[in-house]
């Protein structure tokens, strides 16, 4: 019964008196589709599809930042606990000397 029910509902589109309908339909979905995926002025589907693949970047983004974070912490913690490393960096990065060292300037 319920096969009958499923065959019958679109049996009224059919009919010969509707032929007009359908073409209607498809004239006036059409466009508005088209319009509202491309030229709706704040709720556009290219709007959408830029706002996925921005969310996309900024999680790639996100991942990153936070695995630089944690190689920034474990090398602040070796700073903290190791004198001899502290001090290293701080030549390397501050071109700090020690007094009695030999400094040369290379351009």
């Amino acid at each position: 019964m319920e096969e009958g029910k499923k065959k019958d509902r679109w049996a009224w589109l059919k009919r010969k008196d509707h032929n007009y309908l359908l073409p209607f339909i498809i004239i006036v979905t059409v466009p508005v589709a088209l319009w509202l995926l491309f030229f709706a002025p704040h709720n556009s589907g290219l709007i959408w599809i830029k706002a996925s693949m921005e969310e996309k970047n900024q999680q790639v983004e996100i991942t990153r930042l936070q695995a630089e974070i944690k190689e920034l912490e474990r090398e602040v913690e070796t700073l903290r606990n190791n004198l001899d490393s502290l001090e290293a960096f701080a030549r390397e990065t501050y071109h700090f000397a020690a007094p009695g060292d030999d400094v040369f300037i290379v351009e």
